[in-house]
Formats: C-alpha cells, structure tokens, sequence
C-alpha cells in the first residue's frame, strides 16, 4: 500500500474508533456499535489488501471476508438503528 493508502486509511480507521468512543461516552450504544462494526469493516479491508501485496493470498481472503461480513453486519445496524 502506498503512503498515501496508508495515512487515508489510518484516518478513516481512527475517526470510527473515536466516533465509538464519542457514542459510548453520550450512552448511544446503537451509533457506537455501527461505529465499531464500520471500524471493524475498514480495518478488516486495508488488512486484506496488505497481505494481499505481500503475497498472503489464503489470510487476504480470510480478511476480505471478515470485511464483507462486517460490512453486511453494519448494514443490519443501520437498518435496525431506522427502524427504531
């Protein structure tokens, strides 16, 4: 990944911890749980690409799915969090 990738990523990454942070501390554990599953969502993908570069072709694809899972799984939150 290049640098830029890299601070972009270390960016997203750590404005969703602390949204969760921010959530957990205003007792809204709905909008902390989607931050952490987002968290979780984006971490899980730029980990799948870095091993995917350094040739870990079988944890690239454990990742990527972890990634999907999440993301599939931060989409239920949201749904649930409009459906009230």
């Amino acid at each position: 990944m290049k640098k830029n990738g890299k601070v972009i990523s270390l960016i997203l990454v750590a404005a969703a911890s602390f949204s969760a942070l921010y959530f957990i501390v205003k007792q809204n554990i709905d909008a902390a749980v989607l931050s952490m599953t987002i968290m979780f969502t984006l971490t899980n993908f730029f980990r799948a690409r870095t091993f995917k570069e350094q040739g870990h072709a079988k944890e690239a694809k454990w990742m990527r799915t972890m990634a999907i899972i999440f993301a599939i799984l931060s989409v239920v939150v949201l749904g649930i969090m409009i459906a009230g």
